[in-house]
């Protein structure tokens, strides 16, 4: 008997992972998730845009627009920066990021300063705003290669 064929590559499936994450995100207009992998092609963590700890979701402000102290910018944590977060396992030098949304300049930072030098992301829909031009200016700078996720024709049904 040969393998199976049409197995996931481990693009699809850390992606698929951090699809996965997102969806335990309580933002009702964006839900993304992060997950960072090792060289070895282990996952070491994984994060999703959240509130921080302790902050009681149902008491926090989710709204898009409106006034800074009444919309969720000034508050939640994004995927990346809580995937790097929740990390106990020492350094991430060389690690692999994958996100469902193209990380901002805040993010951005943070993935350098952890030493993370890949980000493989399956949306860029701000790719014209100042903070991911910016982003994408210090990966150039610090050698943090980026690549699009390119979607397979797989599709998966989970059923929990």
């Amino acid at each position: 008997m040969n393998q199976r064929e049409n197995y996931l590559s481990w693009d699809a499936y850390f992606m698929g992972i951090a699809l996965l994450s997102a969806q335990r995100s309580k933002d009702p207009g964006t839900q993304v998730g992060a997950c960072i992998v090792g060289a070895d092609n282990k996952i070491l963590s994984v994060g999703y845009n959240g509130m921080p700890t302790g902050c009681a979701d149902k008491d926090m402000p989710w709204a898009r627009e409106g006034e800074p102290m009444e919309t969720k910018y000034l508050y939640v944590c994004h995927a990346e920066l809580n995937a790097i977060l929740n990390y106990s396992g020492g350094n991430l030098h060389g690690a692999t990021v994958y996100t469902t949304l193209f990380p901002c300049n805040e993010c951005a930072k943070a993935l350098i300063q952890a030493g993370i030098k890949r980000v493989v992301y399956l949306s860029d829909k701000y790719s014209e705003s100042d903070s991911v031009m910016a982003s994408k200016m210090m990966f150039r700078m610090t050698g943090v290669s980026f690549d699009k996720y390119e979607p397979t024709d797989q599709t998966m049904h989970l059923e929990l």
